[in-house]
């Protein structure tokens, strides 16, 4: 009959053996360099308050069932979401793990959730042979973009960080990126001249780019530059983009002509604004039914093109238009069918909108004639400086 101390050993071992056994799945399932980089990853960052992302990250099971983490059917980690994926989940802080990161050399797919993870982007991440997309927005990570990146790369997303510095010329020259997202960073300097990739989607807003705008691939659908420090004239090559549908140059120095192709394209959105655009309007087709135009705060003279009365919204405020609103316009200000029509500050002859319903905007003061009440009380509170031009600022005079 066994005794307690010949039984003592004989549990050990049973518990020794239920640990290899529920530890073994994992060592065999992931390779080890890779199991090492995800422990490095889950030390280096952790969830804000309110997330529960690494709840799962217990790397006495499979590594592999992690939340956010994908492996291959050779134990291979393949993609790596890193955060709670919910709009409006808090995200991760702590600093960006490019080492543990770069270790992962079968990784395809990286993205981190807004939050406030900073540090630096890598040569060694960026680059990562298989690296298709890239996603990192909405977090604190600075210095310069790197200078290489993935030759596989479809997707970079690295808006609404702190990167400063030059867009690499390498990162729009990949011959398979078809998204570039670097908005709402620091960058400065020219946009590349040579711009090779086939992009359907390229949006640089909100940094602090300037000089000109190069030759872009007519495979483009989207196109936002809009408040930069951009200049001179675009008209030629945005006549070569037809696929355009939305297009955002605001907040620039562009001048010279509006190209009259560019209203004939299938444009959603068309934002010209606060630029320094100039000349009549000619447009080489009428707008699409719906779109929204604004073509505000720019130079722009003669009379109101009828081809923008299938528009939504229309904004032409702050220019030097003159002449009779057409009649088409006014009509669709009338009827509902255009939700918001912005005439005032101009040198307008005539309005022709008596009234407008109830869910629409009509504003037509300061021009060189007084528009009706009902059309000023629908103006902005801080949407001018009066309801009429004084007579010595009309009479055939364009000047303000």
């Amino acid at each position: 009959m066994a005794t307690r101390a010949t039984r003592r050993p004989r549990v050990l071992l049973l518990l020794v053996a239920a640990v290899l056994v529920a530890v073994a799945p994992a060592a065999a399932t992931l390779q080890p360099v890779d199991y090492l980089a995800l422990q490095a990853v889950g030390r280096a960052l952790s969830d804000m308050p309110g997330s529960r992302f690494f709840a799962s990250w217990d790397f006495t099971g499979d590594p592999c069932a992690f939340a956010g983490v994908s492996c291959s059917g050779d134990g291979r980690v393949v993609s790596l979401a890193l955060g709670d994926p919910r709009a409006g989940a808090p995200g991760l802080s702590g600093v960006f793990p490019s080492a543990a990161l770069a270790r992962l050399s079968a990784l395809s797919s990286l993205s981190l959730v807004p939050g406030r993870v900073s540090g630096e982007l890598t040569i060694a991440v960026a680059a990562l042979p298989s690296l298709r997309f890239l996603a990192l927005s909405g977090n604190l990570l600075s210095g310069d973009l790197p200078g290489a990146f993935s030759p596989a790369l479809r997707t970079v997303d690295l808006s609404k960080n702190s990167f400063s510095g030059s867009i690499p010329s390498s990162l729009l020259l990949i011959r398979s990126l078809r998204t570039l997202v670097l908005s709402h960073n620091s960058l400065s300097g020219n946009i590349p001249g040579m711009v090779s990739s086939p992009l359907v989607h390229l949006d640089l807003r909100n940094n602090h780019l300037s000089g000109g705008v190069p030759s872009l691939p007519e495979t483009l659908v989207y196109l936002s530059l809009a408040e930069n420090r951009l200049s001179g004239r675009v008209g030629a090559e945005l006549r070569r983009l037809p696929r355009l549908s939305f297009l955002d140059l605001g907040g620039n120095w562009f001048s010279g002509e509006v190209p009259g192709e560019v209203f004939s394209f299938r444009i959603v959105y068309l934002q010209l604004r606060k630029n320094s655009f100039s000349g009549e309007l000619r447009p080489a087709g009428r707008v699409p039914a719906g779109a929204t135009v604004d073509l505000s705060h720019n130079e722009l003279s003669g009379r109101v093109p009828p081809e923008l009365a299938p528009a939504s919204a229309l904004y032409l405020n702050g220019n030097k238009f003159s002449g009779e609103v057409p009649r088409e316009i006014a009509a669709a200000a009338q009827d509902g069918r255009m939700r918001v029509l912005f005439l005032q500050d101009n040198f307008l002859t005539g309005i022709g909108v008596g009234g407008v319903p109830a869910n629409a905007a009509v504003c037509a003061h300061w021009n060189c004639v007084a528009p009706p009440p009902p059309v000023v009380a629908a103006c902005p509170a801080k949407g001018g400086r009066g309801r009429r031009r004084p007579a010595a600022q009309c009479g055939g005079r364009r000047r303000r």
